[in-house]
């Protein structure tokens, strides 16, 4: 760019700008027609030369709306240096420059919701209440991104703002970017669920005693079920040791804790009975649950203290047998039928 440009930009001289015009009167044509350049008014956006920004925003408008060399458009530099009432005025002559993209289609509104401002976001979403319908090459709508970025009062917020705002269409823009798909296929309820285990403490790669985990014993159910797959990896599941039964049926028939098995139908049999009136996203939300629960349940079921049977029992006359139903067997159930003793080696 024209070196004497530069100087007056950095120092926020209208005068010094107004000399190099004289000389030559076609300067800032010149540097428009570069593609990616930093204008005038880049280097005023990023040293916080507010008057100076909006005299060449006056001067040559298209200045704001081109990237330089790394991407980034005026507003998004003063942005990053904090400039925030420079951001403001510029704002305040053309609002679309909300919604202008720079590197990896991120815009000015994407980086707020990612830094958590809100006095600029609320700004933002004021002035042009459209921009929440970009999203950024990698896919991500302003969910997304605040919910990447662990920013859980900023989703909160849109959240709010999307069911109050008389934006129109707000609805169906509400139901289209809470089931929007980022290029991984993550909506932003997989994202949310991946938040939730994380923020609880679910030690999502603890083993069984088979050296299973919770992504070995989805596999090992056999369930067709890509979008609950892709919950437990983004959590950062991985697979333990090889399983070393043939199926998840055959454990069920091994030693299992009758107990646990019980819970364990009980709950597949829930599920089942809800499935029917659930989405797909929170079908595979409570799957989720079922595979780390079940994960919780085998640690317990195959790894007793001390490897010894914990109580007596008898089917003739255990009582808690009864507590089973009759069609038990028929769900594909085989309750251990011998008996064993407590303190007795399984």
């Amino acid at each position: 760019m024209d070196q004497s440009l530069n100087v007056a930009a950095n120092q926020g001289s209208i005068d010094a700008l107004y000399a190099r015009i004289k000389e030559n009167a076609d300067v800032l044509n010149e540097i428009d027609r570069i593609p990616f350049v930093d204008t005038p008014l880049h280097l005023a956006a990023s040293a916080g030369h507010t008057r100076f920004a909006m005299e060449i925003m006056r001067l040559k408008p298209s200045f704001s709306r081109k990237c330089n060399q790394d991407g980034f458009t005026p507003v998004h530099l003063a942005l990053q240096k904090d400039q925030t009432q420079l951001v403001y005025r510029l704002v305040a002559v053309d609002k679309n420059l909300v919604r202008v993209q720079g590197r990896e289609g991120k815009t000015p509104l994407h980086y707020v919701v990612q830094t958590g401002n809100f006095a600029l976001l609320a700004k933002f979403l004021k002035v042009c209440p459209t921009s929440i319908k970009d999203v950024t090459i990698q896919g991500e709508t302003i969910f997304h991104i605040a919910l990447n970025n662990n920013r859980l009062d900023t989703f909160e917020y849109l959240m709010r703002w999307m069911q109050w705002t008389m934006m129109k269409d707000a609805s169906d823009w509400e139901k289209k970017l809470l089931n929007w798909k980022d290029e991984e296929g993550n909506t932003v309820l997989h994202i949310a669920v991946v938040r939730w285990l994380l923020e609880a403490g679910v030690r999502i790669n603890r083993k069984n005693s088979r050296g299973w985990t919770a992504l070995d014993i989805f596999q090992q159910m056999g369930i067709d079920n890509n979008e609950m797959r892709a919950m437990l990896v983004l959590a950062g599941a991985s697979s333990g040791s090889p399983p070393t039964v043939k199926s998840y049926a055959a454990f069920l028939k091994s030693h299992a804790s009758l107990y646990s098995t019980h819970i364990l139908i009980k709950s597949m049999v829930s599920l089942d009975r809800e499935r029917r009136n659930m989405t797909n996203e929170l079908r595979s939300i409570l799957l989720v649950v079922v595979v780390l629960f079940i994960t919780t349940t085998y640690q317990a079921a195959l790894s007793p203290p001390g490897g010894v049977w914990q109580d007596d029992y008898d089917p003739s006359t255990d009582q808690f047998n009864s507590t089973f139903p009759t069609n038990f067997t028929s769900l594909g159930f085989d309750p251990d039928p011998h008996k064993h003793k407590a303190g007795k080696l399984e």
